[in-house]
């Protein structure tokens, strides 16, 4: 029998792409409706309940084309999904489970919906345990923002996905390949690295992929080595200690004495309490005595009389402005 896969295939061209995933649809669901009712649930903050009361309409006719109920409790505060007889696709469950858990987490409702079309998935990563001091936190979760939110706008451009920073963690929409370069991204920023390193990388590698040479090859001689520096390392100690005349001794300093013992040695701590409260009074006297010498002897100070060659400087003075009037007098 002659080989055929030599043949010419007329309708094999290179504009067809041959791992793109069809929609799925009701008439390929061969099994029927689901035996089991399959339901997911999420809670929702306070502040959240305006927003959501008002966009529930457009999310409920999202979830309707699926075969998804859905259902918004103000009192409890969650959101709930649950498959129906309707619901052809096993996965739109999930995504209903991804949709609630996003616009729990402040993502807006025309974005969260686009999590129900196939190739977008989400990611809610959690940054606050990740690092243990609070004021360090909030730095490092501004580096993910940048100047007027450039830093975000430029991982979003790159990884062709949707972030947001919101509380404790950051959503994430798009291909499950971006997912993980943002995931990376953001817990090496909450490691101390930078997130402007990988945007450089990212930038590299967005227009290797450019080149058709380029496309299948290694690319790591292109892409940037950053190394490591600890810049907070003295090479030279603040306070240099001469060791040379120091000299050792194998005995520790010596304790330096608490109040009862001074009390001890002066006696004061065997005194009884009329005793201690004569002293006290006595040695406030003292110092009130001594204070007010030295205010009498600074307000006498005042009153000392100048030296002689100060009187002198005076009279001599007098004596010269007397010829210059008797002059005045005469012209």
């Amino acid at each position: 029998m002659p080989s055929t896969y030599k043949k010419d295939k007329p309708w094999d061209t290179d504009d067809i792409d041959k791992w793109k995933e069809e929609a799925f649809t009701p008439d390929q669901n061969a099994g029927g409706t689901f035996s089991e009712e399959s339901s997911f649930a999420t809670l929702f903050p306070k502040y959240r309940e305006i927003y959501l009361k008002q966009s529930w309409p457009m999310i409920t006719r999202v979830l309707e084309k699926h075969g998804i109920a859905c259902t918004l409790d103000l009192v409890e505060g969650s959101m709930t999904v649950k498959t129906t007889r309707k619901t052809f696709d096993p996965a739109a469950i999930l995504n209903a489970r991804d949709l609630i858990k996003l616009l729990a987490r402040s993502v807006p409702s025309p974005q969260a919906v686009k999590i129900m079309e196939d190739g977008v998935a989400c990611d809610v990563i959690k940054i606050r345990g990740l690092v243990r001091n609070k004021e360090r936190f909030v730095k490092r979760r501004q580096r993910i923002l940048g100047p007027n939110g450039s830093t975000l706008k430029a991982l979003e451009l790159l990884t062709q996905t949707y972030i947001l920073v919101q509380g404790n963690t950051v959503s994430v929409m798009g291909a499950y390949k971006s997912l993980k370069e943002v995931r990376r991204v953001i817990e090496d920023c909450m490691a101390n690295i930078h997130p402007i390193y990988h945007i450089k990388e990212l930038m590299i590698k967005r227009e290797l992929a450019k080149d058709p040479e380029l496309k299948n090859e290694n690319w790591d001689r292109f892409l940037p080595h950053f190394k490591k520096r600890n810049l907070s390392k003295r090479r030279k100690p603040f306070k240099v200690v001469d060791k040379a005349k120091k000299v050792y001794t194998p005995f520790p300093p010596e304790r330096e004495k608490s109040k009862v013992d001074l009390q001890i040695e002066s006696g004061e701590f065997f005194l009884n309490k009329q005793a201690k409260e004569r002293a006290g009074r006595e040695r406030r006297e003292e110092n009130m005595r001594a204070k007010m010498e030295e205010r009498r002897k600074r307000r006498e100070e005042a009153f000392v009389a100048p030296g002689e060659g100060g009187a002198g400087e005076v009279k001599a003075k007098k004596r010269r402005k007397e010829p210059k009037a008797d002059g005045e007098e005469a012209g």
